[in-house]
């Protein structure tokens, strides 16, 4: 296994990641929705949106039988970050960056990955939306095309509840003002 390098944009990209206030949230449809038309669209068992921490990996959404969270020490989503684009691994186990990895030697014994970087407005990537097999395969490029749309609707999901929120954090302060008052 070969740990993916820090990003050298990496303090910037945390802060990027923290300005959604995403972390620890509860489930949504709206995301798990995307995610489990990622799994039908690429017939696997297993889609998730993954945002990358300092030091774990947390998943907003999961379809498929994976943890909450892992260490970003063997995180998938922690070399696809380090693409523009679309990263497949279509067998881990011909991967060195992967065969060693405790996702493929262990359950859930992960053969193929394939994902998007979330990347934002600025251009950090904050995570990934990726689908994973319990066997070594490709994808058909309309598959492929159909994963990044979602991974589009993804980020405007993301851009819209931060929006919303600083829209109710601003309603709050003036409430909290007026009554003060």
């Amino acid at each position: 296994m070969i740990p993916a390098p820090i990003p050298d944009n990496e303090k910037e990209r945390l802060e990027a990641l923290y300005d959604y206030q995403i972390l620890d949230t509860q489930a949504e449809p709206s995301f798990d929705e995307l995610t489990l038309l990622a799994t039908y669209i690429c017939k696997t068992p297993i889609a998730l949106i993954s945002l990358l921490d300092r030091d774990r990996q947390w998943f907003k959404s999961i379809i498929g039988p994976m943890p909450p969270e892992t260490t970003r020490e063997i995180a998938f989503s922690s070399h696809c970050i380090l693409q523009d684009d679309f990263m497949i691994v279509p067998d881990t186990l011909k991967d060195e960056r992967f065969i060693n990895n405790p996702l493929v030697i262990s359950e859930p014994k992960i053969r193929f990955y394939g994902g998007f970087p979330l990347i934002n407005n600025q251009g950090f990537a904050i995570g990934s939306l990726c689908v994973m097999d319990f066997m070594p395969r490709n994808l058909a490029l309309a598959q492929t095309e159909s994963l990044k749309l979602i991974n589009h609707q993804i980020m405007r999901q993301l851009n819209t509840r931060r929006h919303l929120f600083g829209i109710n954090q601003s309603v709050d302060d003036c409430l909290k003002s007026l009554t003060a008052s």
